[in-house]
């Protein structure tokens, strides 16, 4: 039970950090120079748990193409939080809208692409959040 518990525990911690810190960068900051920053910080990070989780010290024997996109797709994600908080977004609607609408596209995506089941009860669960951002905003 605690292997499946504890990846999302990480996640929803490491998400709220993330929020945070992100709507705290300060507005005249330039955006990319605080993702570089960023990248920086978490590429140490990273190779530092590659290094103990591994034994290894060189990371490039993982290198994949989707390491590279998911690179790009980093970004833009880091690059869009940072320029929703600034164009105003509350921290309690701005993460919420953007999960509540990543779940939607990803059941499709998970349905179309990988071909899981899609219930009738998701998609209903899918209109309720829907419904649910609607009357938030």
């Amino acid at each position: 039970m605690w292997r499946m518990i504890w990846p999302l525990l990480l996640i929803i911690i490491s998400n709220v950090f993330y929020n945070i810190c992100t709507k705290s960068i300060p507005q005249d900051s330039d955006s990319f120079g605080t993702l570089i920053i960023t990248y920086i910080a978490g590429g140490v990070i990273a190779y530092v748990l590659f290094c103990v989780h591994s034994g290894s010290i060189n990371p490039f024997s993982s290198f994949n193409m989707p390491s590279l996109v998911l690179g790009l797709a980093i970004v833009g994600l880091e690059a869009g939080y940072v320029y929703l908080y600034r164009a105003g977004w509350k921290v309690s609607m701005g993460s919420l809208t953007a999960n509540i609408c990543l779940a939607v596209v990803l059941l499709f995506v998970g349905g179309m692409v990988y071909r899981e089941n899609i219930s009738l009860r998701q998609i209903i669960g899918a209109v309720v959040c829907m419904i649910g951002l609607y009357l938030m905003a």
